[in-house]
């Protein structure tokens, strides 16, 4: 068994990572999260994002065929946020959270999703969010624009229409904007890029690696903290999802696609995650160092079995990795890349 009482460095958040493997078969007592879920039907009339609906802000839905992206109606950051707040007591500091948030609907049918979506389909979102990214962040009040999915209600997903959120805000997340000093640090001492760093030590080793083409190419990371975590990405460093030439992009698309098929393969069941978009702020600095990517988190380390934040993570600070990375992406790997709903059996398939 890989990982046994092993600390792996995490570049990207400057952070160990401990992998204790041999915790993933130990006897559990504890709460099961199931994923089953009635029949969801391709309309559904109380869905707010299906076409023609009516939103819990008034506005009704156009009767939109593919992508369809509007503004949130239960914001968490707004245009109209007070420009001057009340001063905090004591040594406390505040600030306006100003931003625009925004809702990405990657299809019209209720039960669809990435995983289940053609390659193409797939593009057309990620040509979304190119326009969304540019669009936003050129506006001068917009530091970062983060891209996001959550799926699945072991994450707290409450609506199953296949959707997405955006968030351009005048601030940079703490995630990003720890990565941002990572890769500038790391292009300073060596001359390189960290993402194509990551990239090329990925495929030199190969144990981890779980989908690839010419351009793109997905790896369960040697530092990974989940136990499906997934880092997808263009072999050729990049700051933001814009920056994508169509060829990367497509291919990109098409890696995405076969690793969100592989994951509701793995237990022939819609699999929970959060898939985050990693692009460089738009704050106006230099962010050549920076290697956009896409990370997915899922919550589950076996059926109905969530990877709970607890001692280490919340009171030490930590993480502690319950499974080895090696051979979560092996796992990954001997599953079929076509999706089990479209009537093919998850048969081995050859490694990128």
């Amino acid at each position: 068994m890989t990982g046994l009482w092993e600390q792996r460095w995490h570049p990207l958040r400057c952070e160990w990572v401990v992998v204790a493997a041999h915790r993933q078969d130990r006897p559990w007592l504890g709460e099961l999260r199931g994923e089953a879920a009635p029949a969801v039907p391709a309309y559904d009339p109380q869905c707010t994002f299906c076409p023609g609906n009516l939103r819990i802000g008034g506005a009704r839905n156009p009767d939109y065929a593919g992508v369809f992206v509007f503004d949130n109606d239960r914001p968490c950051v707004g245009a109209d946020a007070p420009l001057h707040l009340p001063p905090p007591p004591g040594i406390y500091v505040n600030r306006p959270a100003h931003g625009v948030a925004r809702v990405v609907c990657f299809a019209a049918r209720h039960d669809l999703s990435l995983a289940e979506m053609a390659v193409a389909e797939i593009d057309a979102v990620l040509a979304c969010w190119q326009q969304q990214y540019r669009e936003l962040g050129e506006r001068p009040e917009v530091d970062h624009v983060l891209v996001f999915e959550n799926r699945g209600a072991a994450v707290g997903v409450s609506n199953p229409h296949p959707h997405g959120q955006i968030y351009a805000t005048n601030f940079v997340f703490p995630t990003i904007a720890r990565e941002v000093e990572a890769c500038r640090a790391h292009l300073a001492a060596t001359g390189r890029v960290l993402w194509e760093d990551l990239v090329a030590s990925e495929l030199g080793d190969g144990r981890r690696l779980v989908a690839g083409n010419a351009h793109a190419v997905a790896f369960v990371p040697y530092f990974a903290r989940y136990a499906y975590e997934v880092f997808v990405g263009p072999r050729r460093a990049v700051p933001h999802v814009a920056a994508l030439r169509d060829d990367e992009r497509r291919a990109l698309a098409a890696v995405l696609g076969e690793v969100l098929a592989r994951y509701d393969n793995l237990w022939r069941a819609p699999f929970p995650y959060v898939m985050a978009l990693h692009d460089a702020p738009t704050d106006g600095g230099d962010h050549r160092a920076f290697g956009f990517h896409v990370e997915l988190h899922p919550p589950l380390r076996k059926p109905g079995l969530l990877k709970y934040l607890a001692g280490p993570e919340v009171g030490g600070g930590g993480f502690l990795a319950d499974t080895s990375p090696e051979d979560k992406a092996a796992e990954l790997r001997r599953l079929g890349a076509v999706h089990y709903k479209h009537g093919l059996s998850a048969q081995p398939q050859a490694g990128p």
